[in-house]
């Protein structure tokens, strides 16, 4: 069975300009490796570590950064939200592996998490059913034009994109990588 969707949320949302996403942890359009699968969700050797991402050519009128993980092909309407930080300063320029572990102490300062689908405040790796298909797993660091949303780490994942609209999403960059079991 294939996943049922097959479009770029991403594609409905106002046009910003792109900049480069690269990951040592993944690589674009390839196969998600075992750290970054989900222990929580019981995928053999995951361990639901974020990979390390680092982001470049990004307007330099920024003045933070959001950084989401995203399964648009999950067996819901929403799709599956892994991973958000925001708040992350415009000084930094990438996530160490395991930055979102639920503690985030790897975290730069200033930076917060939100609860992911899964229900709780960190990353969960990739997790889609069995005989599913292959699922999207699309990274996403947004620049925004101001230093800090009007949100704190209870918010839902919806109304943080709703700031990050309000605010002015003023370029983004992707990594994609996929998964199925």
């Amino acid at each position: 069975m294939k996943a049922p969707f097959f479009y770029n949320p991403y594609d409905a949302l106002p046009k910003a300009p792109e900049f480069k996403l690269l990951s040592v942890d993944i690589v674009e359009g390839g196969v998600m490796p075992a750290p970054q699968l989900s222990k929580a969700f019981g995928v053999e050797g995951g361990e639901d570590c974020s990979p390390a991402l680092s982001w470049h050519g990004y307007p330099k009128e920024t003045q933070s950064f959001v950084v989401t993980c995203y399964d648009p092909d999950a067996p819901t309407v929403s799709g599956f939200w892994h991973w958000v930080v925001y708040d992350i300063p415009a000084s930094v320029n990438s996530l160490p592996t395991g930055a979102g572990q639920p503690e985030g102490k790897l975290l730069p300062v200033g930076a917060k998490m939100l609860i992911n689908d899964a229900g709780f405040n960190g990353y969960c790796g990739a997790a889609p059913p069995p005989a599913h298909g292959d699922h999207r797993y699309i990274f996403c660091v947004s620049a925004l034009s101001v230093e800090n949303l009007p949100i704190d780490e209870s918010t839902s994942v919806a109304v943080c994109h709703f700031n990050m609209f309000g605010a002015g999403v003023i370029g983004r960059a992707f990594l994609t990588a996929h998964f199925g079991r």
